[in-house]
């Protein structure tokens, strides 16, 4: 399944600040990161019932949110890009 995850947590706090860090780490290990705190997902079930417990661990649910939207299509047809390109193409080959 393709996933869009977007948070915003508060840095008002060193406790804040840390959860913004964590939260960024955990995304990373599940996806590609296309803004800030933005990140492109392709998951399949058991993944992502990964990435919902590990970020449920992070989150200060009265101070932070964090939304994860499931997606049709990332493919370069279909999301509008204005600006720089960023992220990978989920159906191209991946060179390391």
């Amino acid at each position: 399944m393709n996933l869009l995850v977007a948070y915003d947590i508060s840095t008002e706090t060193k406790q804040g600040e840390k959860r913004l860090r964590r939260v960024a780490k955990v995304c990373m290990g599940y996806g590609q990161r296309v803004q800030h705190s933005v990140f492109e997902c392709r998951l399949d079930e058991l993944r992502f019932v990964e990435l919902v417990r590990a970020l449920k661990e992070i989150v200060h649910p009265a101070e932070d949110n964090i939304r994860i939207y499931r997606v049709t299509d990332l493919s370069r047809g279909s999301v509008v890009n204005l600006g720089r390109e960023v992220g990978l193409d989920f159906d191209e080959p991946i060179i390391l």
